[in-house]
């Protein structure tokens, strides 16, 4: 770094203790700061998981993890030693990546899953089968909760979930490089899921933990613009409308004013138990005048 450089160079920020200025052979690039060469921690826990496939061979299956990845609100996926050098930008990879060319273009390329898994803490192996020998097993929903508490625990923590190939999965070496064999609970006479849809409820999992704990939002959102009819009805609406509605149920015969009985009171409870909006209290109006025209009595309808 020149002197200019050094003089007009901002701090960096989160930056931790380990410089990476002569990064081992393991080292990922991703995790070096471009202008000082040290480690950056990422500001989210979001960007602290990555998704990892192990040589994949079908660039469809490439473009639909991008997308998974992307719609779960994470951005890292690694493919180790794929089939095709090319496969991101295979045309079927960057048709069903389906607007999330931008984590496919910025998917990282490696030779080893050991060079993938350099920089984290905790990897999770996903596998359909049970092994006799290796890492404690735990199913997706058990990972996603350890996940989310070591990103929480750990500062500078990493965690991956690593898929394998789509014909035979993950071999035991794979498996061996990680700390915990993942189960997705399937049809246990059926198991078999496509790696992409694999990867897509992983990442449903990782997203539910963090955003439960993080306080994030779980539904959509209208951004405090509801529609003005959807705000609720006043009692005076409510009041109206049942009483339109009782001479509508009068108008078809449904309702006998000698022995109306309990029927009005009911409806009372009805509709104030229902909570209903302007819109709906509108509508239903419409609704009587409708029966009332109907049974013949126009007139009745004022």
């Amino acid at each position: 770094m020149t002197p200019l450089e050094t003089a007009n160079t901002p701090p960096a920020k989160n930056l931790t203790a380990s410089c990476a200025a002569h990064p081992t052979p393991d080292t990922d690039p991703d995790d070096t700061h471009p202008i000082h060469g040290c480690r950056a921690e990422p500001a989210s826990p979001f960007e602290r998981v990555r998704f990892i496939m192990v040589e994949p061979s079908h660039p469809g299956n490439v473009g639909a993890a991008a997308r998974a990845i992307k719609t779960m609100g994470f951005g890292s996926l690694y493919l180790v030693a794929p089939r095709l050098a090319d496969v991101t930008h295979r045309q079927e990879a960057i048709a069903l990546a389906s607007g999330a060319n931008d984590v496919l273009a910025a998917a990282r390329v490696v030779p080893t899953l050991a060079q993938a898994l350099a920089p984290v803490s905790l990897a999770f192996a996903l596998t359909a089968r049970a092994r006799e020998l290796g890492p404690p097993a735990c199913d997706i929903r058990q990972a996603a909760t350890r996940g989310n508490r070591h990103l929480h625990d750990e500062a500078d923590g990493q965690i991956a979930v690593v898929l394998g190939t789509e014909r035979s999965g993950l071999t035991n070496d794979d498996i061996a490089q990680c700390q915990y064999i993942c189960h997705i609970p399937a049809n246990p006479d059926y198991s078999s899921l496509n790696v992409a849809q694999a990867l897509q409820l992983a990442a449903w999992e990782f997203r539910y933990a963090l955003a439960i704990d993080d306080a994030l939002p779980l539904l959509p959102t209208t951004h405090g613009h509801a529609p003005i009819g959807a705000s609720p009805a006043s009692n005076h609406e409510v009041h109206d409308l049942l009483a339109h509605w009782e001479r509508a149920l009068i108008a078809t015969g449904f309702l006998d004013p000698a022995h109306p009985k309990k029927l009005m009171p009911r409806m009372r409870h009805l509709f104030m138990r229902s909570a209903l909006s302007h819109d709906e209290a509108d509508m239903l109006r419409g609704v009587c005048t409708a029966m009332i025209h109907c049974a013949g009595s126009p007139g009745k309808d004022a």
